[in-house]
């Protein structure tokens, strides 16, 4: 990522996007949940799953070497991701994508003095819920006819642009020089965590969803029928950007190779005429960017005043599960601390993968510390230099925003006793429907 830069950022929030929807918070029986089972090996719920563990987990381990785009070590680390896609989610209903793209780098040099093209992949992880098809749209006389004001109404077949879609995104390429950085925070760390995240949910995504399906009847069509003002349905995508660090200065042209190519590719992809989005990026609820994470002590500003409300859930999420007791770090003040303050109207902003998707109109929420970690752009920035237990907290509070994203509530298996349920939560209350 770049340094910090001035933006009016009216610019763009101007046009963003908004999509209104219903959630309902975590109870804490559910939050104790997701601790838990982050805990195969262990009773302790203060410990989590070894997979994070920066010298030998398995999420984590093998990202942790140089990734230089072109090189050994990115195909290898390319193959890590498509490997835990193969194993832990294509089963489960994922969708999984490799995007393509080129571009030169004043870097690297032919033997003819020309500036050699460098090949960036994009892995897009996705899950949409398993009645959204890639279908055209269609109106049926037999079934999607009502009466309304002596009009007749049209439903249409849900299709891809009629899911709104949570979108976590990190970058995995390293730095070319100095040779042999690894970017254990800048961004393996981030990379493992979303791949946590995505196995974390599942099994409660497959559990709302199956219920749905079986409330309206499994083979029904009118599960596969939109109506005209219905709100768009809930999905989830897994960005793993290439590209994202300059090879020689950061500038317009030498920096978010992946990202810059991914934007432009979804505002000229086209959905189905008539679905509630134009275009992917249209699509995007919410774009969530997490970048040098790891590092103890993180200080994260809100930096956006059109997501400040996202900030606020997430921050909430974080005070919760230290009052539970369920975190193991005691900070001295909590990681997202801007919790309760006025958003600001302009700031500064941190040059990022998500700078051409906010450009588009995408709202932001970017979760990067402020100032940046001390091992930043060093060789220090390894494995060894790796806070554990940061890690395993930021494992907790982003799976539990994406849960609550996701309206997982309910889904999430009870590890509570049941004599337990019955005592006044510290979280009552949480239960109702909240409007985003």
């Amino acid at each position: 990522m770049g340094r910090l830069a001035p933006l009016l950022l009216a610019l763009f929030l101007n046009h963003a996007h908004h999509c209104a929807f219903a959630y309902t918070p975590l109870s804490d029986n559910s939050l104790r949940h997701l601790v838990a089972s982050s805990s195969p090996s262990s009773s302790d719920l203060g410990t989590t799953d070894p997979d994070l563990d920066p010298a030998h987990g398995a999420l984590l381990g093998p990202i942790l070497q140089p990734r230089v785009p072109g090189t050994p070590g990115h195909a290898a680390v390319q193959e890590h991701f498509a490997a835990f896609a193969r194993h832990h989610l294509e089963p489960a209903g994922w969708t999984v994508e490799w995007h393509n793209t080129t571009a030169v780098t004043p870097a690297l040099i032919d033997e003819g003095g020309r500036e050699r093209v460098v090949p960036f992949r994009n892995l897009i992880l996705r899950r949409d819920p398993p009645w959204v098809t890639s279908a055209s749209s269609f109106s049926s006389s037999s079934s999607s006819e009502k009466e309304e004001g002596g009009e007749t109404g049209k439903k249409r077949r849900r299709g891809q642009g009629d899911v709104a879609r949570l979108t976590l995104a990190a970058h995995y390429d390293s730095l070319y020089r100095p040779e042999g950085f690894i970017g254990a925070v800048d961004s393996a760390v981030p990379c493992a965590l979303l791949l946590f995240v995505a196995r974390a949910i599942d099994g409660a995504l497959t559990r709302r969803w199956e219920a749905e399906e079986k409330a309206a009847g499994k083979e029904d069509e009118e599960m596969l029928l939109l109506e005209d003002e219905e709100e768009p349905a809930k999905g989830v995508q897994i960005l793993l950007l290439d590209g994202e660090e300059a090879w020689v200065e950061w500038s317009e042209r030498d920096s978010l190779y992946g990202s810059r190519a991914l934007a432009e590719a979804w505002e000229d992809t086209q959905y189905e005429a008539g679905s509630s989005f134009s275009t992917p990026l249209e699509a995007i609820s919410l774009f969530v960017l997490l970048d040098l994470l790891g590092a103890p002590e993180p200080n994260i500003p809100s930096y956006f005043p059109k997501t400040h409300w996202a900030y606020e859930k997430l921050a909430k999420l974080e005070e919760r599960l230290r009052k539970l007791d369920l975190l193991e770090t005691k900070p001295r003040k909590p990681f997202l601390a801007e919790r309760g303050q006025e958003a600001r109207r302009f700031r500064g902003f941190v040059q990022d993968d998500h700078v051409p998707f906010m450009r588009r109109g995408v709202n932001i929420l970017h979760i990067i510390p402020t100032p940046f970690p001390p091992v930043w752009h060093t060789m220090e920035d390894d494995g060894a230099h790796l806070d554990a237990p940061t890690i395993r907290d930021w494992a907790k509070i982003m799976t539990a925003f994406v849960a609550e994203w996701m309206d997982l509530e309910g889904y999430l298996p009870d590890v509570v006793a049941r004599s337990e349920r019955n005592v006044e939560d510290t979280g009552k209350g949480h239960a109702e429907k909240e409007e985003l």
